[in-house]
C-alpha cells in the first residue's frame, strides 16, 4: 500500500456492505486558491495571522477552523507564487507541454492547522473515493511552504518520512538542516546558522558588549536565539537579561517583559522573534511608550509592517538587522497590481483581501463573502490596487517574495531534469526513469537535491547537502524619510560564500540609530579598560561587568581589556602610564653631573695642594724642619698621597672591568704606601727620642735602608694580598637592578669578599698601630715633636673611615660611590694638611724658628 494512504485509512471507514469506498469521517474547510494542471504543486501560507480560539465539547464535533488578521504580505506570496507557476507554464524552454496546477491554503499560523493543511494537499478534500484510488498517488508532487520555522518543522516530520519534499521561503531554523530528522526539506532562505553568526559579528562590529535578549517561545526563537548565544560567548558579549514569550501568553507576561526592558542597564536589544510575537511585544512597547531602544532584529520582523508609519518613526528608528537579499523579479508588481475578485470569481480569500484594503464591501445578492464587517460601504469592483501603499504592494521591503519565487522555479527545474531522463539511463533500479502519469515524490526528491540553475534577476540557485541555499542577507536600517514617513535603507550586505573576515560590508556613516543621529549607541556594563590597567571581574557578575586595576610596578599593559599585566624584561621598567615598558634609567657617578664635578674638583685641589707642599718642600730641603724626620720619606708620603687624590678619579664614570680593578688595587695599595710611610715616621720620632740616651744604639737599627725596606715590605704585603685577590676573584662591573625598581645602578662589585676584607682589614691594621705609635710619643719634649701631627691626622683618618661604613651602608645608589670617593679624599686632605701644613707655615712664615737650635731644643709638650 502506498505510504500516503496512512492519513485516509486514519480517517477512513469502509463500507461493511462492500468494501469498495473510502469516506473521510470530516470536512476540512480551509481557505485557498486552486487550478488544475498535469502536474500539481501545494502551497501553504500565513495569509492569516490567528485563529479563532472556540471551547472544546467533546460531545460534539468541532467547529470549522476559522482564521482572522489578514496578512498582506503572505497574501502577495500567494500571488507571487501563483505568477511564478503561470510564467512557467508560459514557458517553451523549461516544462514545455507541461502545465503546472496549484493548490494554495492557509495555514493562519498555526503548527496545528499547518499540520492539517499539508495533509489534505497531499490526499486531496473529496469526501468519498474509490478503494482504487486509495492506492495511487498523492495529490500535489511537493508543497511551497512554512511560513515559520514552527509550521516547517511541524509539516517536515508530518511529510517528511514519505519523501515528499516540502520547500520553504521562509523557515530559518537551524535545527531544520538535520539531514536525518528532515530528509526531504529544503528552503530558499539561508539558515538561521548563518544569521545567528551575522548578528553576533553585527554586535562585535560596534562594540557593544551588554546586549539584551529577546526571542519568541517557539522554535525559530529558541533554535536561534541558542545559535547566537554560542557566538556571543565566543566574542566575549553578555548579555544583561534574556526573556521569551509566545503569542499565546497573557498580557501580563508580556508587561513584565517591557517592565525587564525598561529597568534593563543596556538599552541595545537583539530580538530573535517571529513577526507575530514582535507585534505583540511592540505594542506593549508603545502602551508604555518605552522608547529610546536600538533593536538588532532578526529576519522574520526587521522588514515587517508591525506599527502605523508614526509609531514606527518613535519607537523603530534605528532598528538594523539582516534581511532577505532582495532579487528583483521582473513583472510580479505589474502582476501583484492586476489582481482583481474577478480573476478568482467566489474566492474568499481574495474577497478578504479586496475589502480589507479598501475597507469596502464585495456582495453577491445578500451575501457577504467575507468576514469584513458588512457596515463599510458596498466595493464598487473599479478600486484600483495602483494607489495603494501597504506590504502587499510594496516588494522592495523584503526579498521573501522572490525566494518564493525561487521556490517554484526549483521545483521546475527538478520536474524537468526528472522528465528528460533517458531509459536505460536513469538514476534508480536498472537505469529506470520516473514517467509522468507513475512518478512518485521520492523520485522527484532524487532531483531537488542536484538542482543548479540561474535566475532571470542573476542569482545562482543550488543546496547543500543539508538542503540549504548559499547565506545571502541584506543589512537594512530603519530610517526617516523628507515626509516624516519610516523607509528601510540597505546599509550593506552579508555573503557567506566570501573568504572569512571578509562577509561583511557595511556602510557605518550610512546608519542612522535610534537617536536619529549616526553616533553608534553605547552598550558596555563596564569601560573598556585602557592600556596600562587589566580588568578584575567582579565576583558573581558576568565575565563584561569588570573594574580595571593599575598593573603592579614592574608591569604593563598595551592592549585594552587586557585581562592580565606583563612583566617588564629585567633591564626595562613601565612608563608612568604603565602601556609599554622603557629602557631603564642608568644611574652611576659621572664626571658631567654636579657630584662628580665637586667630588673631581676636590680631587685637582688636593693634587695640586700636594705638588705645591712637595715644590716647598723640595725647594727647602736643605732647612732643618725638612730634615727633621727624614726628607726621604717625606716626598715618599707626598707621593703617596698624590696617588691617593688620583685613585679618587677611578671611582668616577661609568664602571668598566678595567675601571673596577684599578680603583680597588690602586686604593688599596697607595693608602698602604701612606700609612706606612706615616708608620715609618712615627718609629722614626720614637727611635729618635731613644738615641738620645745614653748607651742606646737604636738608630743604627733603623737607619735609612731599614726604614726604605720597612715601607715596601709593607706595601708588598698589600701587593700581594691584591695579586690573589685579582687571581681568585677580581673586581667586576655588574648593574643592580634590585636597589631601585626602576633604575639600573652601574657598580663594581669586589668579586671575592674574602679577599676584601683582608685587604680593607690590613689598611685598618696598619692605621690603628700607627695611631696607637703617634699616641705614644705625642708627649715626646721636642720642640717641634711630628708625632702630634701624626696623631691628630690619624685620629681623623680612623674617623673618616669609621663613620663610612654606615654612610656607605646607608647610602643609594650612585651616592654609594660618592661617599666612598669623599672618604679617599677627606682622610687625604687630613693626612696633608695635618702633617704639613704646619711645617710649610714655618718655612714660609717663620723663617726665625726653621733652625738647628730650635729644631732640637726640648721643651715641655703640651698635652693633645
Amino acid at each position: 500500500m502506498h505510504p500516503f494512504l496512512l492519513w485516509r485509512i486514519f480517517t477512513a471507514s469502509v463500507t461493511a456492505t462492500n468494501q469498495t469506498t473510502c469516506q473521510l469521517q470530516g470536512n476540512f474547510n480551509l481557505p485557498g486558491i486552486s487550478k488544475a494542471g498535469d502536474i500539481i504543486l501545494g502551497g501553504m501560507f500565513n495569509v492569516h495571522l490567528h485563529r479563532f480560539e472556540s471551547s472544546r465539547h467533546f460531545e460534539q464535533a468541532p467547529e470549522q477552523t476559522r482564521c482572522k488578521g489578514f496578512n498582506f504580505r503572505s497574501f502577495r506570496h500567494v500571488q507571487t507564487m501563483i505568477f511564478a507557476i503561470e510564467e512557467i507554464n508560459r514557458s517553451r524552454t523549461l516544462l514545455s507541454n507541461i502545465t503546472i496546477g496549484y493548490k494554495i491554503l492557509d495555514d493562519c499560523s498555526s503548527p496545528t492547522i499547518a499540520t492539517k493543511a499539508a495533509l489534505t494537499l497531499a490526499n486531496g478534500m473529496e469526501e468519498m473515493i474509490s478503494a482504487s484510488d486509495c492506492k495511487g498517488l498523492p495529490n500535489v508532487l511537493a508543497i511551497v511552504g512554512g511560513s515559520e520555522s514552527s509550521q516547517s518543522i511541524a509539516i517536515a516530520r508530518t511529510i517528511g518520512p514519505f519523501r515528499m519534499p516540502l520547500i520553504s521561503y521562509f523557515s530559518t531554523c537551524a535545527c531544520l538542516s538535520n539531514r536525518q530528522e528532515y530528509p526531504a526539506f529544503y528552503r530558499t532562505i539561508p539558515s538561521d546558522y548563518y544569521q545567528s553568526k551575522l548578528l553576533a559579528q553585527l554586535v562585535k562590529t560596534f562594540g557593544w558588549t551588554w546586549i539584551g535578549a529577546v526571542r519568541s517561545n517557539n522554535d525559530y526563537g529558541n533554535f536561534g536565539m541558542e545559535a547566537f548565544m554560542e557566538d556571543i560567548e565566543k566574542l566575549g558579549i553578555c548579555v544583561a537579561f534574556s526573556v521569551s514569550f509566545s503569542r499565546t501568553d497573557p498580557q501580563e507576561k508580556v508587561t513584565e517583559i517591557v517592565q525587564v526592558i525598561k529597568k534593563s542597564t543596556t538599552k541595545v536589544i537583539v530580538a530573535f522573534s517571529a513577526t507575530g510575537e514582535m507585534r505583540i511585544l511592540l505594542r506593549e512597547i508603545v502602551r508604555q511608550n518605552v522608547t529610546g531602544i536600538q533593536w538588532i532584529g532578526s529576519e522574520a520582523w526587521v522588514t515587517a509592517e508591525l506599527l502605523t508609519p508614526g509609531e514606527s518613526t518613535k519607537f523603530l528608528t534605528g532598528t538594523i538587522g539582516p534581511a532577505v537579499h532582495v532579487a528583483e523579479v521582473l513583472g510580479l508588481r505589474d502582476f501583484l497590481l492586476q489582481v482583481h475578485p474577478s480573476t478568482y470569481p467566489g474566492n474568499s480569500l481574495m474577497a478578504e483581501f479586496w475589502e480589507t484594503t479598501f475597507k469596502c464591501t464585495l456582495l453577491s445578492g445578500n451575501k457577504v463573502k467575507s468576514d469584513v464587517v458588512p457596515e463599510n460601504p458596498q466595493c464598487t469592483g473599479h478600486e484600483s490596487l495602483h494607489g495603494v501603499n501597504n506590504a502587499y504592494s510594496d516588494i522592495t521591503m523584503d526579498g521573501s517574495s522572490s525566494n518564493v519565487y525561487k521556490a517554484v522555479y526549483v521545483f521546475a527545474h527538478a520536474v524537468h531534469e526528472m522528465l528528460a531522463c533517458e531509459d536505460g539511463k536513469g538514476p534508480f533500479t536498472n537505469g529506470t526513469c520516473a514517467h509522468i502519469s507513475t512518478y512518485e515524490p521520492w523520485q522527484l526528491l532524487h532531483y531537488m537535491q542536484s538542482v543548479n540553475f540561474t535566475t532571470s534577476s542573476g542569482d545562482k540557485i543550488y543546496f547543500d547537502s543539508n538542503g540549504d541555499p548559499v547565506a545571502m542577507y541584506d543589512l537594512i536600517n530603519w530610517q526617516v524619510n523628507n515626509h516624516g514617513y519610516p523607509v528601510v535603507v540597505t546599509v550593506g550586505y552579508y555573503d557567506a560564500s566570501v573568504t572569512s573576515g571578509q562577509s561583511i560590508a557595511l556602510n557605518k556613516e550610512a546608519i542612522v540609530w535610534n537617536d536619529g543621529n549616526n553616533k553608534v549607541p553605547r552598550a558596555v556594563c563596564s569601560d573598556s579598560c585602557p592600556p596600562g590597567t587589566r580588568k578584575v571581574s567582579r565576583k558573581g557578575q558576568p565575565i563584561c561587568c569588570f573594574d580595571c586595576a593599575q598593573c603592579a610596578d614592574g608591569e604593563f599593559s598595551n592592549t585594552t581589556d587586557a585581562l592580565d599585566c606583563i612583566k617588564c624584561p629585567l633591564e626595562y621598567w613601565p612608563n608612568p602610564n604603565k602601556d609599554k615598558c622603557v629602557a631603564k634609567e642608568i644611574e652611576f657617578l659621572d664626571f658631567g653631573e654636579i657630584l662628580g664635578i665637586v667630588l673631581v674638583t676636590l680631587a685637582l685641589v688636593g693634587i695640586c695642594g700636594t705638588i705645591a707642599i712637595a715644590g716647598v718642600f723640595l725647594q727647602h730641603k736643605d732647612t732643618p724642619i725638612v730634615k727633621a724626620n727624614n726628607s726621604e720619606l717625606s716626598f715618599l708620603l707626598l707621593f703617596a698621597l698624590t696617588l691617593c687624590f688620583l685613585c679618587s678619579l677611578t671611582f668616577i664614570g661609568e664602571p668598566s672591568f678595567w675601571s673596577c680593578i684599578l680603583r680597588r688595587v690602586i686604593f688599596s695599595i697607595t693608602f698602604v704606601l701612606c700609612i706606612s710611610c706615616i708608620l715609618a715616621k712615627t718609629i722614626l720620632v720614637l727611635m729618635a727620642f731613644q738615641a738620645t740616651l745614653p748607651n742606646n744604639n737604636l738608630m743604627r737599627w733603623f737607619g735609612p735602608t731599614q726604614q726604605r725596606f720597612g715601607v715596601f715590605g709593607l706595601t708588598f704585603i698589600q701587593g700581594f694580598i691584591c695579586t690573589v685577590w685579582l687571581s681568585i676573584a677580581a673586581p667586576f662591573p655588574m648593574k643592580n637592578t634590585s636597589y631601585y625598581k626602576e633604575i639600573i645602578i652601574l657598580e663594581c662589585r669586589v668579586g671575592s669578599i674574602t679577599a676584601f676584607y683582608c685587604v680593607s682589614g690590613y689598611i685598618a691594621f696598619l692605621s690603628c698601630v700607627c695611631f696607637v705609635l703617634a699616641f705614644l710619643a705625642r708627649k715626646l719634649p721636642d720642640n717641634f715633636n711630628e708625632a702630634q701631627c701624626i696623631t691628630f691626622s690619624m685620629l681623623i683618618f680612623c674617623a673618616v673611615w669609621i663613620t663610612f661604613i654606615p654612610a656607605y651602608v646607608s647610602s643609594p645608589g650612585k651616592y654609594t660611590v660618592a661617599t666612598e670617593v669623599f672618604a679617599i679624599l677627606a682622610s687625604s686632605f687630613a693626612l696633608l694638611l695635618c702633617i704639613f701644613v704646619p711645617k710649610c707655615t714655618i718655612i714660609l712664615f717663620k723663617p726665625e724658628n726653621n733652625t738647628r737650635k730650635h729644631v732640637m731644643s726640648k721643651m715641655p709638650s703640651k698635652n693633645l
